[in-house]
């Protein structure tokens, strides 16, 4: 079955810079998007949760949304 999605049109210009070849499907890429976010390691899988989380504080990272520990220490005095 097939579903549509929407999207602005800087998200689509965004995602269509992506594609491998202009012949690939949305579909496809956004697979491959998604294959980024690990499933789990030796320890087993992981929760969808854990994965949110795990792709969320990427996210935060790469927005500078983070506060460095050793900062955090020195700023409590430890």
């Amino acid at each position: 079955m097939i579903t549509t999605i929407q999207l602005s049109p800087s998200t689509r210009q965004r995602l269509a810079a992506l594609k491998a070849t202009p012949r690939e499907t949305y579909d496809e890429l956004l697979n491959k998007l998604i294959a980024l976010v690990p499933e789990g390691d030796d320890e087993g899988l992981y929760t969808d949760a854990f994965r949110i989380g795990l792709l969320s504080a990427r996210l935060d990272l790469r927005a500078r949304r983070v506060t460095d520990h050793d900062l955090v220490k020195k700023r409590l005095g430890l």
